[in-house]
């Protein structure tokens, strides 16, 4: 057994690269998956552990020593997240503020809500010392104000609102603190007055150079192709998506060919290898290609161009990969070597979660990722199968075919866990628009840039603008049929983690047993198909609950809240609108306060300070929540305004024996950085139901107050 142990490890040598940044990434899970920050002492420790296990890595049977270094590689990748986190630190602010803003826009983008949004830096508030300010804050743009008005490099004044970033929607969402703590974003908000220039550009350095460039181009895009196509236009030659429609979104997102609209593998991948082709015949057609090495020098037009057009983009994690993928593959090409290889993809994949750990949660990286290498090695695979006596024209179209497909299926199951939705007619969708986008949308952008000192990019912005025309008109009636969007259940975080490890073990494992990481992937399936939603969701400003019913959640409100409603709706699987889902049986409406019934429990939901005021004790319930602070003294537990601050938002869950379990969003994302203002996270509670069925009526309250304790 021994030996057969030994024989199969050794088996793996040659493709062990391919390990080393799936072993990254289990550290960097690991770390942020942390109940609590670790400390310094820790890492000190874990550094020890490092330095031990490479002596015993030279100490060991060959065959066992990758085992230790991938143990290595997990302490590394917690270390490098570590380091990162440190390293973003900024203040945050702590409170609700209201007041002047001021700043250099750096970012220009759109809200969910559709609204203009600025991203400020060298931000000055009133009465806040420089140290306790935040270094970016963001702020939606609400009135009749748009986005030309403002130019990168501005310095802007405003009166507006800001808070500190929001902690997850429920509790195990997704952790939008998290999420702004490595952007260095301090504080979120907006302004309803007129927002005013008070200093030009004044750029200094690169990057400010390179984003006004960016606007710029943008700008001068959606002006000469008016609409939706100037829009879709402007975002793949430059990143800016800020001109983009919500419907228009909602077409691409419905057809699966949102993708589209992302600077990524396609996008790099068309516009490089184009430059590539077309430097390589242009020098073929002179007698340099005789006496110079015209492929390589291609390679290196290409490399230039991408490097470019990556700054050019923003630089997103989508894009940053893309651009890694592509000078692998060309400096492959520089260096005589095979371009598209696993290994490319695993060198990728380390560059990134060393530059930026935290893209490891994204389903940027997930979806790019995954989508890369099941097309590497399903056309690794295909490369052994002898396909020369089909016509080109069929070798062509089944190429585009398969690679829809897989790069289809492998991001399916991370798109439909982050968003709850699949497209089912996305591989239609992709088949009558990826062609297109790769024989004349790119191909006519780089035209367009190519003829612009001439005064005559219109040429290459009209065939653009034919291509685009199509892409927005199939997404829109693909998006158009019924059926075109199924919606899933929220899986368990578990899930994710279990299917790609028994994925990439498939893929990566040499022989037969690579196969039993379909297992895993079985396994994933059934821990998703069981998963279960709360039974009851309170918003972290006490001015939303949601009760699961035979119907779906039915909400306590028409309207207000709204994006919060959207994701439990979404992450129930059955996005409705609020309306409708606030019709729903399930909740008792009396004035400003709704009651609801939870296995027996009462809970009670009061808005207003008056309504609270008037309340007499607990009205009858056992837990009682609102969106203002209470005075104390009730006989049960209440969750004020200021209670909910610290916890984020709740989910209520029934136990087997009846017992009320009460689970806060901090309580599961731990206390980490960024969100320390909340203060150490307390575990869930449960409330007896044995204690409360055997009190008397007048002093359940009393008896459930003293019951309170960690689940």
């Amino acid at each position: 057994m021994r030996a057969v142990i030994q024989d199969a490890l050794l088996a793996q040598r040659g493709a062990l690269i391919g390990w080393v940044p799936v072993c990254l990434a289990c550290g960097i899970g690991g770390y942020f998956a942390l109940p609590e920050e670790p400390g310094i002492l820790i890492f000190i420790g874990l550094a020890i552990c490092v330095l031990l296990l490479w002596a015993a890595s030279r100490l060991v049977h060959v065959a066992y020593a990758p085992l230790i270094i991938g143990l290595i590689l997990i302490l590394m990748g917690a270390g490098l997240a570590k380091w990162r986190t440190t390293a973003v630190e900024a203040p945050v602010l702590g409170f609700r503020y209201y007041g002047p803003i001021e700043g250099r826009v750096v970012g220009i983008d759109r809200s969910a809500s559709d609204a203009p949004r600025l991203t400020l830096d060298q931000v000055v508030l009133a009465d806040m010392a420089p140290a306790r300010t935040p270094a970016r804050v963001r702020v939606s743009v609400h009135g009749a104000q748009v986005l030309t008005t403002y130019r990168p490099g501005d310095t802007l004044i405003m009166t507006g609102h800001l808070s500190p970033p929001a902690g997850p929607a429920e509790p195990g969402g997704f952790d939008f603190q998290r999420h702004a703590w490595f952007l260095e974003l301090g504080a979120v908000g907006y302004t309803r007055t007129p927002v005013l220039r008070l200093a030009t550009p004044a750029r200094s350095g690169l990057a400010m150079h390179v984003f006004a460039m960016r606007i710029a181009i943008s700008r001068a895009v959606q002006d000469a192709m008016p609409g939706e196509t100037g829009a879709f236009a402007a975002a793949i030659m430059t990143g800016d998506r800020s001109a983009m429609g919500k419907e228009t979104l909602g077409h691409l997102r419905a057809s699966n060919l949102a993708h589209l609209l992302a600077i990524s593998g396609l996008h790099m991948g068309l516009l490089t290898g184009f430059i590539f082709a077309s430097v390589r015949s242009l020098l073929a057609l002179t007698c340099l290609a005789l006496h110079w090495p015209t492929k390589k020098i291609a390679a290196i037009c290409a490399l230039i161009v991408g490097a470019f057009y990556l700054a050019l983009s923003g630089g997103n994690v989508a894009t940053e990969r893309a651009f890694i993928m592509v000078e692998v593959m060309f400096v492959a090409i520089l260096l005589d070597r095979r371009a598209l290889t696993l290994r490319a993809v695993a060198i990728a994949a380390i560059i990134v979660l060393v530059w930026q750990p935290e893209a490891l949660t994204g389903p940027g990286f997930q979806m790019s990722f995954a989508a890369t290498t099941a097309l590497v090695a399903v056309f690794g695979y295909l490369r052994h199968v002898d396909m020369h006596r089909l016509p080109k024209w069929v070798r062509a179209v089944l190429s585009v075919v398969i690679s829809s497909f897989v790069a289809g299926l492998a991001t399916a199951p991370i798109a439909a866990a982050h968003f709850n939705q699949i497209a089912h007619y996305g591989l239609i969708a992709n088949l009558l628009s990826v062609p297109l986008m790769g024989v004349l949308v790119m191909p006519a952008a780089v035209l367009a840039v190519c003829l612009a000192p001439f005064g005559l990019w219109q040429l290459g912005l009209w065939f653009m603008d034919l291509g685009l025309r199509w892409i927005l008109f199939v997404a829109g009636m693909v998006a158009g049929q019924d059926g075109a969007v199924g919606h899933v259940m929220a899986p368990h975080w578990i899930v994710l983690p279990v299917l790609v490890l028994g994925l990439l073990f498939v893929v990566l494992w040499q022989g037969r047993v690579r196969f039993a990481g379909l297992a895993c992937v079985i396994i994933a399936g059934l821990i998703w198909h069981q998963s279960k939603r709360p039974q009851m969701l309170i918003a972290d400003n006490g001015a939303l609950i949601g009760v699961m019913g035979r119907e779906g959640r039915a909400l306590s409100k028409l309207k207000g809240s709204g994006f919060v409603a959207g994701i439990w709706l979404e992450n129930d699987g059955g996005p409705v609108a609020q309306d409708v889902a606030a019709a729903r049986a399930g909740l008792t409406r009396e004035g400003r306060v709704v009651r609801a019934d939870l296995g027996g429990w009462a809970i009670a939901q009061v808005s207003g300070k008056v309504a609270l005021a008037d309340m007499v004790g607990c009205g009858g319930a056992d837990v009682l929540i609102s969106n203002q602070t209470d005075a104390g003294g009730r006989p049960c537990l209440v969750y004020d305004l200021r209670a909910l601050r610290r916890s984020g938002a709740l989910a209520f869950d029934l136990a087997q024996n009846g017992d009320l379990v009460v689970t806060s969003a901090h309580a599961v994302a731990g206390f980490r950085p960024w969100n320390r203002r909340q203060g150490p996270a307390e575990p869930p509670i449960r409330l007896s139901w044995a204690q409360k069925r055997g009190a008397d009526a007048p002093q359940s309250n009393g008896q459930l107050q003293a019951s309170i304790g960690a689940d």
